[in-house]
């Protein structure tokens, strides 16, 4: 059984039911989520001129292989409304792979570490929760020290449980 960290996100409509849409596909076509890190309030990283964005980390125990799990999110955002008109645009849900047990992929559809996990303060932020002490296999730094090391000026703001 292999660990997979999904971070989630979500920018239009009602974001909180879209990440809660997004974790029982997840449940039902990827692996059981063992634990959800706190939802957390970002503005737009990328493209800027749209709203804030709502994002969760969600810890998977799953058999699929590393590509299948790809071909299953793809297909759980297109069934929740997500379109592909523009970088970074906003969009009803966004799903990336943060991490699949400690595997390095470089391929041309997929790359696992998440490339810009380093980056972005919303990923780190909540993937610190679940996993601080995880040490990043290419970096070879933990989540706490990435996150600690963070030079951002994007807030992320955890909202109240």
């Amino acid at each position: 059984m292999s660990v997979v960290y999904l971070l989630l996100g979500s920018n239009m409509g009602n974001s909180l039911q879209f990440l809660a849409d997004a974790r029982k596909h997840i449940g039902k076509n990827i692996g059981a989520i063992s634990a959800c890190s706190s939802i957390y309030q970002t503005a737009a990283w990328g493209k800027t001129d749209q709203p804030d964005f709502l994002n969760q980390v969600v810890k998977v125990a799953c058999n699929l292989e590393p590509e299948v799990v790809l071909q299953a999110i793809l297909a759980i955002e297109t069934s929740m409304g997500r379109e592909r008109a523009e970088k970074w645009a906003a969009r009803t849900i966004d799903i990336d792979i943060l991490f699949y047990d400690l595997m390095i992929i470089n391929h041309d559809n997929l790359i696992i570490p998440h490339p810009f996990l380093q980056e972005r303060a919303f990923a780190l932020a909540p993937l610190s929760e679940l996993a601080q002490n995880l040490e990043h296999p290419i970096l070879k730094k933990t989540i706490s020290t990435l996150l600690a090391n963070l030079a951002s000026d994007l807030t992320v703001r955890k909202l109240a449980n």
